[in-house]
């Protein structure tokens, strides 16, 4: 065990790997239902993106949150830490507790227009894919981890409960954008619980209205509590995107990282 936390940056880029290919080669076998789109431009800017929020984060943060977590249990810090709960309850706690403030976290990335100009680069994706979920900018990834870092540290999160909850939320990512659909029937038991690919397509609508819905990345359940929860999409055909944003801007691995400092005068 002790070895697996010396080792947490390997071990999520390993499994993150693993869920990717296993995805790719499910939507090559068999087609989904997000439109089509040349892959030419964007499958190198996506993966240029994330090869960029890797290494900076490893080069501003080499331990990350788990190591975070590990510096905290060595001083006691946190909630968790100051309490003798049975670790299983302190373990499954932390996991829906994580969940819940990266709930929050993406709604305000929606909601503060500094934000949103970070955020909307995922956004400006005119298809889904398992690629998708590569494309976040890397100033809001350093974001990211400096609120996970901080979530470490004040709820005193066991290093092991840190690395799994950080492995589901990778491997959440690279499903919920995937495009494919689960069955109707099994969708809508399964979405009671958890964020299916159906439901996540709806926040990549292009209407600001639907993006403002269903901001859930593992359970499903915050979404339904705080009233943001949509079941189904308006328009007949759902659109991706971005509204005025397509071509280069939606492709090119340089606008992409330009993209946050372009003024579109909305948000999402």
């Amino acid at each position: 065990m002790e070895h697996l936390l010396n080792t947490p940056g390997v071990i999520r880029v390993a499994i993150f790997l693993a869920v990717l290919v296993l995805l790719v080669a499910i939507e090559a076998w068999r087609r989904g239902p997000n439109p089509p789109v040349r892959r030419k431009h964007r499958w190198p800017s996506n993966g240029g993106l994330a090869l960029v929020d890797t290494l900076l984060a490893r080069l501003l943060l080499p331990a990350g949150a788990v190591g975070a977590a590990l510096w905290a249990q060595s001083r006691g810090l946190g909630l968790f830490n100051a309490t003798a709960w049975p670790a299983w309850l302190e373990f499954g706690l932390a996991l829906v507790l994580l969940d819940l403030a990266i709930y929050w976290q993406h709604r305000w990335l929606h909601a503060f227009p500094v934000l949103w100009r970070l955020h909307r680069v995922h956004h400006t994706d005119a298809t889904l894919d398992a690629t998708s979920a590569l494309r976040f900018h890397p100033l809001e990834i350093l974001l990211s981890l400096a609120y996970k870092v901080a979530l470490a540290v004040a709820l005193g999160v066991a290093p092991l409960a840190m690395l799994v909850f950080e492995v589901l939320l990778s491997s959440f990512a690279l499903f919920t954008h995937a495009n494919l659909s689960l069955p109707a029937g099994f969708d809508r038991v399964v979405r009671r619980l958890l964020v299916t690919p159906a439901m996540h397509r709806i926040h990549h609508s292009v209407h600001g209205a639907e993006q403002r819905r269903n901001f859930g990345f593992n359970l499903s359940l915050w979404d339904r509590a705080f009233g943001s929860y949509a079941a189904a999409h308006r328009d007949p055909v759902l659109r991706i995107g971005v509204q005025g944003v397509g071509g280069e801007q939606a492709t090119r691995f340089g606008a992409l990282l330009r993209e946050p400092f372009v003024d579109r005068g909305r948000r999402g």
